[in-house]
């Protein structure tokens, strides 16, 4: 049966991220759509842009699909944005797809979950960038988010990332927890060489899938895995839809 995905980019990037991805889904005949969210597309001004404005553009992305039941697929930070569009998408949810994905817990930003050298390294950048903006330094995204490529294809990637205007990070959840409760099948697929986050108190697992009520399900992959595991990633998403 055909699926309709929307995938929600993480930090840094935009749609274009979730091409190698939605090229197999596609070509495994299903409808997918991969917006980018304000202040993150090449022209766009990333000055005082706010996760309500990213749930916002979301929810209008959705809203504009001519189809029924969607699949909402959320890596990293996207995590943030598809939790906060959920309520009110909730009639035309099939299922949320959390990719090493942050799971929002009420009152805690992006800022909050992520480990203390990442907020002062944060906290750094926004304040030098001078229009508020994280750019992620590339030795930190070779080594910890796309370990598994060689360092000149990270190099490629990372000359493509945009700046995150800093309000993205630091906004509370938008509509707290109210994702968990509107019936709609929750799932965590966690890519299993994925450092972004450092194992133990600030990883991926178990504390984000235990916020949904489950345990995350593995797939080969750095942080970057929509690159490195195009085929890898495709193939998890559709045996997740399938409940597999």
């Amino acid at each position: 049966m055909s699926e309709t995905f929307v995938l929600q980019h993480g930090a840094w990037h935009g749609g274009w991220a979730w091409q190698p991805v939605a090229a197999r889904l596609r070509a495994a005949g299903h409808r997918v759509s991969a917006p980018t969210s304000p202040g993150l597309g090449v022209d766009d001004d990333p000055r005082g842009v706010r996760l309500a404005d990213c749930v916002d553009a979301l929810v209008a992305a959705v809203e504009q699909l001519d189809a029924g039941a969607v699949t909402l697929v959320g890596h990293s930070w996207g995590g943030y944005v598809v939790a906060g569009a959920a309520p009110r998408l909730a009639g035309r949810l099939a299922r949320i797809v959390f990719l090493s994905a942050f799971v929002p817990a009420a009152g805690r930003s992006l800022r909050d979950e992520v480990p203390p050298d990442y907020q002062s390294l944060f906290d750094s950048l926004a304040r030098g960038s001078g229009d508020d903006t994280v750019l992620l330094p590339l030795e930190v995204f070779q080594h910890g988010f796309m370990q598994d490529a060689d360092p000149a294809t990270a190099a490629v990637v990372h000359s493509l990332l945009r700046p995150q205007p800093y309000g993205t990070f630091t906004d509370p959840p938008v509509d707290g927890e109210a994702y968990r409760d509107l019936g709609v099948p929750l799932d965590y697929v966690l890519f299993e060489e994925d450092t972004a986050l450092p194992p133990g108190e600030f990883g991926w697992a178990p504390r984000f899938p235990q916020r949904i009520g489950g345990t995350a399900v593995g797939v080969a992959g750095s942080h970057e895995a929509l690159f490195t595991r195009p085929a890898e990633t495709a193939e998890q998403l559709l045996r997740t839809v399938a409940g597999g």
